[in-house]
């Protein structure tokens, strides 16, 4: 399925206009058209990759943490949050792993992973047949046509509030996944990585109230034992790895400590 399912949400990124899957290219009426790469997905970008996008080392160590299961309670709460919802767009898809957990068990579902980085449009497309992989930059306009899609996803990922206002349809939903203060302390601590800034759920939801309002917000928290290899898995997939990944890490328990927020829509 993936793009030739999904074409009819997309738009053109240079004149906004519908695209068309034809010929091994998304097309517009205006001629403006974009060739589907060897392994499925579309280039959207418009220009060359930026230095800050995911490496293809990143999210290899990602899909080993998503398969050994870490994160497994948090997409089970997405999927039951996006439970009926058949159009769904995750921004910063990364490896396609929650997104194919949003299109749960229903063939007809169409999900669309936009990321800037070409190895999350390959990893993604191996996530789920459903998905169709788009490279596209979230903080430019979104090659997503107006009010098309169900739910708008951001989980970790930045968010581009005023566009996934203007492509969700009027009884759509916006979720969001931040990290707490909590989240990965164990390895966090252990090894100086980054800092989580105080309060990410709530200024959200402060910057989001020119669009939508929040209806509903669930704390997803729990403790696991990761081995060395998962426990360097989870420095090396994150920022982190743009720093320096420790040449050695031991075993640890770790906390996953995250908010969910739902956002509809403001009228």
């Amino acid at each position: 399925m993936n793009l030739s399912a999904a074409a009819v949400l997309l738009a053109c990124p240079t004149c906004r206009d519908s695209l068309s899957l034809t010929e091994g290219a998304l097309r517009c009426p205006n001629g403006h058209s974009y060739d589907i790469a060897r392994q499925g997905y579309v280039n959207l970008l418009g220009g060359a990759e930026p230095p800050n996008a995911d490496t293809s080392a990143m999210l290899d160590a990602r899909a080993r943490v998503h398969q050994a299961g870490v994160f497994e309670p948090v997409a089970t709460v997405i999927g039951e949050l996006c439970s009926g919802r058949l159009h769904v767009l995750e921004a910063g898809v990364g490896t396609g792993h929650y997104l194919a957990a949003a299109l749960g068990t229903e063939p007809s579902a169409v999900g669309v992973g936009l990321d800037v980085s070409k190895a999350a449009a390959r990893h993604c497309l191996r996530a789920d047949r459903r998905i169709a992989a788009v490279v596209a930059d979230v903080w430019k306009p979104l090659p997503v046509r107006d009010r098309a899609v169900d739910v708008v996803m951001s989980v970790f990922a930045p968010r581009n509030l005023p566009e996934f206002s203007r492509v969700l349809r009027p009884d759509g939903r916006f979720i969001a996944v931040t990290p707490r203060g909590g989240h990965l302390t164990g390895l966090r601590d252990a090894y100086g990585l980054l800092d989580i800034p105080i309060g990410k759920a709530d200024q959200l939801s402060a910057a989001a109230g020119e669009f939508f309002d929040l209806i509903d917000t669930r704390v997803v928290k729990y403790r696991l034992p990761v081995s060395e290899t998962l426990a360097t898995d989870l420095i090396a997939m994150g920022p982190n790895a743009f720093h320096q990944v420790p040449t050695t890490v031991t075993a640890s328990t770790i906390n996953v400590d995250v908010t969910i927020q739902v956002f509809r829509p403001l009228p």
